[in-house]
């Protein structure tokens, strides 16, 4: 499960660099991008806690089950997690609606709250 972990850790990190690296040319993949980088960050926290989900949400539930509702983290990363997963769903079938330049630095900003979060939980996922 480390392994997984560790794996998971640098995709978080690589995905991280390549929405930074498109915001301002490509909105919605940036926004999509920012997402799963806190996707990977996130299944990486749980996989070093030997915790795995097989759906989105229900790893977003336990975001806010395990790491929101006992404190662990604040509600304001919750939310970061909830804005990323919106607005990836918003840029990958979004219809008539799109991702802003604006929107996708924000999604950037959030998903590196996130990672910063998993980090302050599980130090040595930089290690593993």
């Amino acid at each position: 499960m480390k392994e997984f972990a560790r794996d998971e850790w640098a995709r978080a990190a690589r995905t991280l660099q390549t929405a930074e690296l498109i915001m301002a040319t490509d909105p919605e993949s940036a926004a999509s991008r920012a997402y799963y980088a806190a996707f990977h960050a996130v299944t990486a926290l749980f996989a070093a806690r030997d915790q795995t989900f097989t759906k989105h949400t229900g790893l977003r539930a336990a975001v806010h089950r395990e790491l929101i509702k006992t404190g662990q983290w604040p509600v304001a990363v919750g939310e970061a997690y909830n804005f990323l997963m919106d607005l990836r769903e918003t840029g990958d079938y979004g219809g008539s609606e799109r991702v802003t330049a604006h929107d996708a630095q924000r999604a950037v900003e959030a998903a590196r709250r996130v990672l910063a979060a998993c980090q302050q939980s599980q130090p040595e996922l930089e290690t593993l």
